[in-house]
């Protein structure tokens, strides 16, 4: 890719997609992003790569792929409780299609203005089509949420309903039959997976009451157990309180497997303690759901009906799935 084509892609389909903030002193159009961190705020960082046919289907609708490419990284943000500020894109095109990234950048765009974060900087390159996205976001110091705080009594609790980026890729995969499905069902399963929505706004409320927090991109089972490996404690869970969508219920053989080690679902799973109970339940009333409680053991155990049942199953493991 010429350089006078990588000038002419920034300035067409980049430049001005998103909103202007007053912390950034020079954006795109020099050889650095020049930004203004707030005083007695931290600066969350956080970058993810998708590449096409291992992260993404070869045909994908390109605004889907523009808003997921973002969305994966405020989800990071949301589960330290960020404030999204900006992002930087790394664009590598095998061609210059001037239909797949105007739509590309009309995804990126109404997820990046919806969340008032500013594109400040990037590079396009010719190659495989990948796209890395590095976001930017503050929390007030030594406030965020990390992985490690969690601690002996604090209930488990995952926003919103798990599995459903599962099930969308195993029936793209055609390893589950959509039979079952209504249209309305269907779609609702493909959106969960091609248009994730990051709880960047249940994240920051969580700030002073989640004791740590992680979003689910490589399974529930898979993402609990980095939080209980780094805060050093255990976890019960209660396999009847998972918190299943409508479609996903369809599928009452696959639906437990599908939301303790499928992917993608970028929900947030964080524990509390029991003091708190009471706000989450009157401040995020109908958005997440206790499904456990932090132990003294290691690993988890899981009950059904208050009987102690044993499972087998691993997370995504990234270079172990292709689309």
């Amino acid at each position: 890719m010429s350089a006078s084509s990588e000038f002419s892609i920034i300035k067409q389909y980049f430049e001005h997609i998103t909103d202007t903030r007053h912390d950034v002193v020079v954006g795109i159009g020099d050889d650095c992003a020049l930004l203004q961190c707030p005083t007695a705020q931290q600066l969350a960082v956080s970058i993810d790569t998708l590449v096409e046919g291992i992260h993404f289907f070869r045909d994908v609708d390109p605004e889907h792929l523009g808003h997921k490419s973002l969305a994966v990284g405020l989800s990071d943000l949301a589960a330290m409780g960020a404030t999204p500020a900006w992002f930087t894109l790394a664009l590598t095109l095998p061609d210059v299609n001037s239909t797949w990234l105007a739509a590309f950048s009309k995804g990126l765009a109404e997820l990046a203005k919806l969340h008032h974060i500013a594109l400040v900087g990037g590079d396009t390159t010719q190659g495989p089509l990948t796209i890395t996205i590095q976001v930017h976001g503050f929390v007030n110091a030594r406030q965020a949420m990390r992985r490690d705080g969690a601690n002996r009594g604090d209930g488990v609790y995952v926003t919103g309903s798990v599995g459903d980026a599962g099930a969308a890729l195993a029936l793209k995969q055609q390893t589950l039959a959509s039979s079952a499905l209504s249209t309305q069902e269907l779609q609702f399963l493909y959106q969960r997976l091609e248009r994730p929505t990051p709880r960047v706004e249940i994240g920051k409320k969580l700030v002073g009451i989640a004791s740590a927090a992680i979003d689910i991109s490589d399974g529930l089972v898979a993402d609990l157990g980095h939080i209980l490996q780094k805060s050093g404690v255990g976890a019960h869970i209660e396999l009847d309180r998972l918190p299943y969508s409508h479609a996903l219920s369809r599928f009452t053989a696959q639906r437990e497997q599908l939301a303790l080690y499928s992917g993608d679902d970028y929900e947030l799973c964080y524990t509390a303690p029991p003091e708190h109970v009471a706000w989450i339940q009157e401040q995020l009333k109908g958005q997440c759901t206790r499904i456990g409680i932090i132990t003294d053991d290691r690993g988890i155990v899981f009950t059904r009906d208050q009987q102690l049942i044993e499972l087998t199953g691993t997370g995504y493991e990234h270079f172990s799935h292709k689309c």
